[in-house]
C-alpha cells in the first residue's frame, strides 16, 4: 500500500471517530422527536408526509405492524423503480434518448437499490435517463438505507424498553432519517463537490476535441451484418481514427454526495 493510500485510510477513521458523539447525539435527538435546529425548514414538510401517510407522530407501532409497513414500502419501492425503468423512454429528462431499459435488468437494479446493497449491473451513462436515475436510483439511496437505519432504531428501542410492546413508527422513523439526517448531509456534500467543479445540469451530452488522436480496429460488416472475411477466413478490420470524446452531463454533484 501507497504512503497516499495509508493517509487517506487515517484521515477517514480520524474523522469518524471525530464525528461519532456529536453525530450520535444529534441523531438521538431526532429519534426522540426534540428539536434540531432545522425544525423550522422541515417539520412542515414532515407534518405533510405524515398527512399523506395516514398517520400520527404520536402513534406508535408492535413489531408487526411495524415489520409489515417495513415490508410494504420496500415492495412499492421495488415494482415502482421496475416500472421507471421499463418507461423511461417516453419520460422527460432524457436527453440522449435512452429507451427501455430490459426486463431483467430493471428487476436486478429495482431489488438491488430497493434493498441497499446498490449492485450497478449496467453502465449508468449510457443506459439510464436523468429522470430514472434521480425519481429512481436517487431516492432509493436515500429511502432504502433511512429503512435500514429505522430498523435499528426500533430494535434499540425494544431493548431499552423491555416491558412495553410498542416499538415506534416505521413512516415516522423513516420520515425523521430522510429529512433531518440524510438530506442535510447530501445538501451539504453536493455543495461542497460543486464548489470543486463537479457538473450538476440537466444537459445532453457533450462532445469535445481530444488532444491526442488515438485509433481502433473496427470489424468490417457486410449488408446482413456479418463479418467479412479475407482469403484466410480471419474477419477483416479497419482503421478508425477518434478525434472526440462524448462528455456525460448531468446532475453528477447530487448523485455522488448521496452515495
Amino acid at each position: 500500500m501507497t504512503l497516499n493510500g495509508v493517509l487517506q485510510i487515517v484521515i477517514y477513521l480520524v474523522a469518524l471517530v471525530l464525528i461519532t458523539k456529536p453525530l450520535g447525539l444529534y441523531m438521538a435527538r431526532v429519534y426522540q422527536g426534540q428539536s434540531v435546529g432545522i425544525n423550522r425548514v422541515f417539520h412542515p414538510v414532515e407534518r405533510l408526509i405524515y398527512t399523506l401517510c395516514g398517520t400520527r407522530e404520536d402513534e406508535e407501532m408492535n413489531w408487526k405492524t411495524y415489520a409489515l409497513s417495513l415490508l410494504l414500502f420496500s415492495v412499492t419501492g421495488v415494482i415502482f423503480l421496475y416500472v421507471l425503468q421499463r418507461i423511461q423512454g417516453s419520460l422527460p429528462l432524457n436527453p440522449q434518448g435512452f429507451g427501455a431499459i430490459s426486463p431483467d435488468s430493471s428487476f436486478n437494479t429495482a431489488a438491488s437499490f430497493v434493498t441497499n446493497t446498490n449492485w450497478q449491473g449496467y453502465g449508468g451513462e449510457t443506459t439510464m435517463s436523468y429522470l430514472t436515475q434521480m425519481l429512481g436510483l436517487a431516492v432509493q439511496n436515500f429511502v432504502s438505507a433511512a429503512s435500514g437505519m429505522a430498523v435499528l432504531v426500533a430494535l434499540i428501542r425494544a431493548i431499552a424498553r423491555r416491558t412495553t410492546d410498542t416499538i415506534g413508527n416505521f413512516w415516522v422513523d423513516l420520515t425523521r432519517t430522510t429529512l433531518y439526517i440524510l438530506l442535510p448531509l447530501s445538501i451539504a456534500f453536493a455543495l461542497i463537490l460543486v464548489s470543486q467543479g463537479v457538473i450538476q445540469n440537466f444537459n445532453s451530452y457533450k462532445d469535445v476535441a481530444l488532444l491526442q488522436k488515438t485509433s481502433y480496429q473496427n470489424p468490417v460488416l457486410d449488408a446482413d451484418g456479418n463479418p467479412v472475411k479475407d482469403a484466410s477466413g480471419n474477419p477483416t478490420t479497419q482503421n478508425v481514427d477518434v478525434t472526440t470524446q462524448a462528455l456525460p452531463m448531468g446532475p453528477a454533484a447530487s448523485q455522488i454526495a448521496i452515495k
